[in-house]
Parts: structure tokens; C-alpha cells; sequence
């Protein structure tokens, strides 16, 4: 499949382009698994994607698709995308999964119960295909989506990050990218527009126009209210306070890498040390960063602590009498002893 790029859709192969070479997304003999789902945004991110491939960067590309079995046009997206590829002679491997089943079974929400298939069956396909990187088809929009999302929960100043051009590899001592993110840098209409502009007709979703989950709501409600009552520049305006709070979250990381190395004691998968009077000549916000990363660190997430845990670990070891013990979660203890702080990991046996 051989798309024209015309002069105006010239703008958001450009950015992508910068996009890949600023953050050094895509090297050369890299293997890409693409999340594709048919819509307008993961199409636009393989027809750019191929063209980058032919033209401009040597790498190898599958495609990962999720039958969700939610939508009565679920398999024709999945017919939509195998043929998409069979032109552009890309391999395709698909999975239908009963997303509904999963949300049920598993107690969560139809959302998450969503992405946690998907992710997994990306990863799958990662092993399968010898691949090392998987690329998601997030844009401009979506990221402040998420950004009032997590505002609207609560979240801490990360929360106002939104979603980063890449992830990495967690616990990995070489910091590997894995997740990608090329269209990150790009707005819902700029993609739109490409996609019209090269005849192609992705598919799309009903249900996004459906105002039941609250990404829906945020997007068709919320945004919209926002660019017509307050600032119509509400997704660059909220793109640009992005990158400061990134800038200043980099920053704090940085320094509390640098903290744990001093504090740490010791290391290992069952449990982590920390010298506890040096944790306690901290400013507060250090200490409350110093340890989510700790956390992070033990389980490979700090998914499921709250400010709530973290305000009474700090509560107990500022308090420093005797040998106590606390269970932020199921997963974890902190228990202090000999002037040491113990963080034990309690999946491990």
C-alpha cells in the first residue's frame, strides 16, 4: 500500500519524525510490535511508521490486534486490519479475548480489564517475534485526557505528566526503552487529517462517542466545555504544563536515585534496608519519593500505595520506638529494627 503524502499531511510526518529522533525512539535493526486497533490513530501511526521504514530508518515491524468481543463490528476492525497489513506485508497476529468476562471475573472495571489484555498480548507477541520494542498509538489529546483524569482522582504532581513519549523497562539495571509512543506530539485532528488526505478509511470506534466510561466524559464533555467557555488552546496549554511538571519530576527522581544509593543498606528481591537516621534528616517530600521509589523498587510497582500509606509509614518512622511494623498492602511491610528501616517484600517466600 503506497500512500501519497500530501504537502499539508507533510506536518505530521515531520513531527513524528522529530519525535522518533529527539527521543532516539526507534534505532536502526530495532523490532517494533504495533498495537493496532484499526482506528485512526494506531492506522496513521503504521502507514507513518511503514513509510519511515522504507524511506528513512531500517527496522522490522509486526502488528499486535485485540479482538475485545465487546462491539458487533469487532471482527470486521480485526478483517480491516489484517488486510491493511497483508498490503503493506507486515505480519499480523490477532486474539480475541472476552474482555466483559475478564472485568467480571477480576472485580475491575471494562477499561482496565481492556488495557491489561492488550498490554499482555503485545508483550506476548514481543516474545514471539524476537521484537524489543512495542509502539502505542497515544497522541497530544490523549495525554491531557489523562492529565484531567488524574486530576479529577487526586493524584499526585506526577499524575500531571500524562502519558511520556516512552516507558522503560522496570528493574531492568540497562534502563531499555520498551514502549514507545511516535504520535505523542501530534493532535487528534492532525492525525484525522492525514488520514483523509491519504484515502484511508480506519475504522472506527462507536462507543468512543458514547459517554458512559470517564475518558469519554473527558474527552466530549469536559474538553469540549473547557475550549469553548475558557481557552480554546486547552490541549496545547495543557501539553505545555506537561513538560515542566516532567522536567521537575526528572529532577526529584534524580535526586532520590541518588538518596537511596547513600541510604540503602541492602538489596536484594526479598527485602530492602535503609539507614534510618539518614531518612530522617530528609525533608518530607523526599522522604514520601524516596519511598514510593523503594517500594517500586521491591515489587516493581507502587500501584496500590496511596498518600494515606505513605503518610503513616513516614508517621512510624519518625516516631522510631521500639520494633514496629506496618502493612501499607498485601505486598509489602515496613518494619523498623536496629535503627535500619526494612521494607519486606511478602511475595517472596
Amino acid at each position: 500500500m503506497k500512500e501519497i503524502i500530501c504537502q499539508k499531511a507533510e506536518t505530521i510526518f515531520t513531527k513524528v519524525m522529530k519525535t522518533i529522533t529527539k527521543y532516539n525512539l526507534i534505532e536502526k535493526d530495532d523490532r517494533l510490535v504495533l498495537g493496532v486497533s484499526g482506528g485512526p490513530d494506531s492506522i496513521c501511526m503504521l502507514s507513518i511508521l511503514n513509510k519511515i521504514r522504507e524511506n528513512d530508518l531500517d527496522f522490522e515491524m509486526s502488528v499486535a490486534h485485540i479482538n475485545h468481543l465487546i462491539r458487533k463490528e469487532a471482527k470486521e476492525d480485526e478483517i480491516y486490519v489484517k488486510e491493511f497489513c497483508e498490503k503493506l506485508r507486515i505480519p499480523f497476529y490477532s486474539k480475541s479475548i472476552d474482555v466483559q468476562k475478564m472485568a467480571n471475573n477480576n472485580k475491575i472495571g471494562t477499561e482496565e480489564a481492556g488495557r491489561n489484555a492488550r498490554y499482555t498480548f503485545f508483550n506476548e507477541i514481543l516474545e514471539k517475534t524476537n521484537s524489543n520494542k512495542i509502539a502505542i498509538a497515544h497522541n497530544k489529546n490523549d495525554k491531557v485526557e489523562t492529565m484531567i483524569m488524574n486530576i479529577l482522582r487526586g493524584s499526585g504532581v506526577s499524575g500531571l505528566k500524562g502519558i511520556e513519549v516512552y516507558s522503560k523497562i522496570k528493574n531492568d539495571s540497562k534502563c531499555n526503552i520498551k514502549y514507545i509512543r511516535p504520535l505523542i506530539e501530534c493532535e487528534r485532528t492532525e492525525i484525522e487529517k492525514y488520514c483523509e488526505e491519504n484515502n484511508i478509511n480506519a475504522r472506527i470506534d462507536k462507543t468512543n462517542f458514547e459517554n458512559i466510561y470517564t475518558r469519554n466524559k473527558v474527552r466530549n464533555v469536559i474538553i469540549p466545555y473547557i475550549k469553548e467557555q475558557f481557552n480554546p488552546n486547552i490541549i496545547q496549554t495543557m501539553d505545555r504544563l506537561s513538560g515542566i511538571v516532567k522536567e521537575e519530576e526528572d529532577y526529584f527522581f534524580r535526586l532520590v536515585e541518588r538518596k537511596y544509593k547513600e541510604f540503602v543498606i541492602e538489596e536484594n528481591e526479598k527485602q530492602i534496608i535503609i539507614n534510618l537516621k539518614k531518612f530522617n534528616q530528609e525533608e518530607r517530600v523526599i522522604k514520601s519519593r524516596l519511598l514510593l521509589y523503594t517500594i517500586s523498587r521491591l515489587l516493581g510497582t507502587s500501584k496500590g500505595i496511596e498518600k494515606v500509606h505513605i503518610d503513616d509509614v513516614i508517621k512510624l518512622i519518625e516516631n522510631n520506638i521500639g520494633n514496629k511494623y506496618l502493612t501499607p498492602n498485601k505486598n509489602i511491610k515496613v518494619l523498623l529494627k536496629n535503627h535500619k528501616i526494612y521494607f519486606l517484600n511478602l511475595k517472596v517466600d
